[in-house]
């Protein structure tokens, strides 16, 4: 078997680092790499239970184990029987750490973190995919009391505009017709460089100096953070898609509180308006976490009622997960099944108001991305099933909204 095979738990931004670790070992034979998350309980049993599967399936393959849950403590994967070896987040990154020689060489310690230098991501043109992530911002200067990827990840550290300039101009001569910004708190870009710019003027200068580029979208934002030009570029520029994700957590104000967020639950609703008045077909996504400790069913109502209200169809549920070392981890737990329950009526209302926002674009004409022969997503992230023909995976269509699936809206070509 040639080339490392690259398991990966986790958010986005683990996936296009996992891009570029295959791209540094496609060298390497009978290597498995496994790129840890840390935000829950559950990724991390996950990735446990992958390193097991594959020491049993492939006694003979070296295993590697790197990410979020590696650097934030590495001696407990280190201890697990297969693996060869345990790289922090700094280590990872580097092409030097995937020589066959270095995978032979004695372990060397996880990097703190801290003070380790941005690690460089290389730009992955030959992807695959359709959509291509851009990793512009890495690292996270808030403590939010239930996170410990703070610890992970290190502070904020930003690539500078002419760097993720020269990188989207090679991602879209690679083909890609779509970016996507991504980091692990975006929404901070720029606090580290010279003059403190914001996350708008990013987008702008990408805009404005990759004008082959069709589409920029953004991931997770912090809806703390949202600067002027911000508005300005989502209010004026139509190849910025019209799709916020944001990490609102809650809408309870005491829960957000003790969460130490940074946002209220009003402000995140006036943020939510002002968008959908700016682009009123703009397709809002939250991520969301169910039963926080101390979160009481009044509390829990109100995150519910929060999301009811403001129409939100794409969300991020995930019950509440202890990490050892969090703040949050100290404070009066919520039972694990009242978590759950918490967890599947937002869900419920989640898909209600995705069903009733994807009918609302039914008779419209959708600028969609092919992802496949009848897939793609339109501009609004609707998944899109084509019904009256096939497509090439990238190719750009505009299409007629004419019905509604359970899992997808059904377009014809307009």
């Amino acid at each position: 078997m040639s080339g490392a095979d690259v398991l990966t738990f986790g958010c986005r931004l683990n996936l296009h680092e996992s891009e570029a670790i295959e791209n540094h070992a496609r060298h390497l034979k009978d290597v498995v790499v496994v790129n840890t998350c840390a935000v829950t309980g559950s990724a991390e049993r996950q990735a446990r239970q992958a390193i097991r599967r594959v020491h049993r399936d492939r006694p003979e393959a070296r295993i590697v184990v790197t990410g979020c849950a590696a650097q934030v403590a590495p001696e407990k994967w280190t201890a697990l029987p297969g693996v060869a070896r345990v790289m922090g987040n700094a280590e990872k990154m580097a092409a030097a750490s995937w020589q066959e020689a270095a995978l032979r060489a004695p372990p060397m310690p996880v990097a703190d973190i801290m003070t380790a230098p941005m690690p460089a991501t290389p730009v992955v043109e030959s992807s695959g995919h359709t959509r291509a992530l851009l990793q512009v911002q890495q690292g996270c200067d808030h403590r939010c009391t239930f996170c410990i990827i703070p610890f992970g990840r290190g502070p904020s550290r930003s690539v500078p505009v002419g760097e993720a300039i020269a990188r989207a101009q090679a991602l879209v001569a690679a083909g890609h017709r779509e970016i996507v910004l991504t980091g692990v708190d975006i929404a901070s870009w720029g606090t580290d460089l010279a003059g403190r710019p914001q996350l708008g003027a990013l987008c702008r200068a990408l805009l404005r100096a990759v004008p082959e580029l069709p589409r920029l979208r953004l991931s997770s934002v912090d809806p703390a953070a949202f600067d002027a030009e911000l508005w300005a570029v989502l209010a004026d520029e139509p190849r910025f898609a019209p799709h916020l994700h944001l990490s609102l957590q809650a809408a309870s104000d005491l829960v957000l509180k003790r969460m130490k967020r940074r946002h209220s639950r009003a402000q995140a609703g006036e943020l939510i308006e002002r968008a959908r008045r700016l682009r009123p077909d703009i397709g809002i996504g939250a991520d969301l976490i169910a039963g926080f400790p101390t979160e009481t069913d009044e509390q829990a109502m109100e995150t519910l009622d929060f999301v009811r209200e403001h129409r939100i169809p794409y969300l991020h549920v995930f019950p509440y997960s202890e990490r050892p070392g969090t703040p949050a981890a100290r404070m009066p737990a919520v039972p694990n099944a009242r978590r759950q329950a918490r967890a599947a009526a937002l869900r419920a209302a989640g898909q209600a108001n995705r069903a009733a926002f994807w009918q609302g674009l039914v008779g419209q004409e959708l600028d969609v991305l092919m992802e496949g022969a009848e897939r793609g997503h339109s501009a609004q992230f609707a998944a899109i099933r084509l019904a009256n023909g096939q497509a090439r995976r990238g190719e750009r269509l505009t299409l007629r909204a004419v019905a509604l699936d359970p899992d997808a809206l059904v377009a014809e070509i307009a």
